[in-house]
């Protein structure tokens, strides 16, 4: 399985808190409640650990206003 590179769009996120109750080793949130992606900062430039890739997918497809982003290349 190729990784997978993640960031929260931040403008869309809801602070719902879905993401970092399913993937709590990826997603963590701000002062304000939004999510943001904890491995780097949100940056998408760390790859998921494989052991926490089955967490992230399911957040990644639960996410109600489609804010969690994945790329199989770190963003630039």
């Amino acid at each position: 399985m190729m990784p997978y590179f993640t960031w929260v769009d931040k403008e869309t996120c809801i602070a719902c808190g879905l993401c970092g109750a399913i993937a709590e080793n990826v997603f963590d949130y701000d002062d304000e409640g939004l999510a943001y992606g904890k491995l780097d900062c949100n940056k998408g430039t760390s790859p998921i650990p494989t052991e926490d890739e089955e967490e992230f997918m399911e957040a990644y497809e639960s996410c109600p206003t489609e804010s969690i982003k994945k790329q199989s290349s770190p963003y630039r």
